[in-house]
C-alpha cells in the first residue's frame, strides 16, 4: 500500500492554508478600514471579522488535530486517489494560466472540451463542440444580456469583441 498523506498531515495542511487565507483577509481589511465612519461601518469591517473568524477555527482545527494526533493516523490519500485528484487540479491550473493569456472565453472552450474528451471520454467532435457552445453561452450571458465584462484576450481583440 502506497501511503501518499496521513490524515493528520491533511488536517495540519489544511488548517495552515485557511489560516494564511483568513490572515490575508484580515490584513486586507485593515487598509480599508475596521472602525465606524459617519455613514456607518467603514467598508473593511465585515471582511476583518471573517478573516479572523477563519483563523480562529484554523486554530482550532490544529489545536484539535495535535490533541488528537493518535486518531488521525488513517490514511487520507493514496496514491492512485492522488492520481484522481491531480487529473483534475492540473486541467484547473491550465484554465488559469490559459485564462490570463487568452481570456477567459477561450479558455473556457478549451479547458471543457479537453476535460470532456480526457476524463468524460466523449469524441472529439462532441468536445470541441460543447466547448465552444459553452463559452458562446457564458458571452451571450455574461457580457451582452448583464453587461458584465469578463477578461478577454488576443481572440476577442482579432474578432472586434472588446
Amino acid at each position: 500500500m502506497n501511503v501518499m498523506i496521513s490524515r493528520y498531515t491533511a488536517e495540519i495542511g489544511t488548517a495552515t492554508l485557511t489560516a494564511g487565507l483568513g490572515l490575508a483577509a484580515v490584513i486586507g481589511a485593515l487598509e480599508f478600514g475596521i472602525g465606524w465612519g459617519d455613514a456607518g461601518p467603514e467598508s473593511g469591517t465585515f471582511p476583518f471579522y471573517m478573516g479572523l473568524l477563519v483563523v480562529l477555527a484554523s486554530i482550532g482545527t490544529l489545536v484539535q488535530a495535535t490533541v488528537g494526533r493518535k486518531g488521525l493516523q488513517s490514511v487520507f490519500l493514496h496514491k492512485e486517489e492522488a492520481m484522481r485528484v491531480a487529473s483534475f487540479f492540473l486541467p484547473m491550473l491550465a484554465f488559469v494560466v490559459v485564462s490570463l493569456l487568452l481570456g477567459l472565453y477561450v479558455a473556457t472552450a478549451l479547458y471543457l472540451a479537453f476535460v470532456m474528451w480526457s476524463q468524460g471520454k466523449y469524441r472529439l467532435f462532441v468536445s470541441i463542440a460543447s466547448g465552444i457552445a459553452a463559452a458562446v453561452t457564458f458571452y451571450v450571458l455574461l457580457e451582452v444580456a448583464f453587461q458584465v465584462p469578463l477578461l478577454k484576450g488576443p481572440l476577442e481583440a482579432a474578432l472586434g469583441i472588446y
